[in-house]
């Protein structure tokens, strides 16, 4: 059986740098499973089929999760990270998985989450490209918060890798516009948000703390 690892967050220097909604949501800290730290950006699903990023890994760690008792210590989150979607949007400019890995969608992968008493999480990039270089959030807020309502997601995490010259002052702008973020939030509808500003937000945080 493949074993948790469980990823325990401390945020430090807490108050710098750091932007939050009064919203009711993460009075205690998000606790779940991240697929990155184990997994990585393993899509090669035909020689590594038990170890690739695929709707049958995350429907495994789901069960094991329930079944070994971590659902029941508080740790209900399991988030897809970097790495599942398709190279490209559809052809109504939507996000879409990759649909060797993923036969079945995400909705539908959500919904496996959901019957077992799991919050169903989701990983994307405030950039033109995730980290792994699929497509980015950047330029598409509206469409993609309604995709993720649609699928019923309970937890975005934002990367902050990957935005085009030409763009980077329209991602930060954006990014760090807490009214923007209020409204991409209502669009989901209660969700908890994690976002990731490498170029600016850490920095901030790592010189504060030094």
């Amino acid at each position: 059986m493949l074993e948790i690892q469980l990823a325990l967050v401390l945020v430090l220097c807490m108050g710098i740098g750091v932007q939050a909604l009064e919203n009711g949501l993460a009075r205690t800290p998000p606790m779940g499973w991240l697929a990155w730290q184990r997994f990585r950006c393993n899509t090669d699903c035909v020689n590594d089929p038990h170890n690739c990023i695929s709707e049958a890994l995350f429907m495994q760690m789901a069960d094991i999760i329930v079944n070994e008792g971590y659902r029941d210590l508080g740790y209900d989150i399991l988030s897809l990270d970097d790495c599942w979607l398709a190279r490209t949007r559809d052809s109504r400019g939507r996000l879409q998985p990759d649909f060797n890995r993923f036969p079945s969608g995400i909705a539908a992968l959500g919904d496996y989450m959901h019957k077992r008493g799991l919050k169903f999480g989701i990983y994307e990039d405030y950039g033109n490209f995730t980290c792994a270089g699929y497509p980015g959030i950047l330029g598409y807020l509206q469409i993609d918060a309604q995709t993720f309502a649609e699928w019923g997601v309970d937890y975005v995490k934002l990367d902050g890798c990957y935005s085009l010259p030409t763009d980077m002052d329209q991602e930060y702008t954006e990014a760090t516009n807490m009214s923007l973020i209020s409204a991409f939030l209502k669009l989901i509808q209660k969700v908890f948000l994690l976002l990731l500003l490498w170029a600016f937000e850490v920095v901030v945080l790592m010189g504060a703390c030094t």
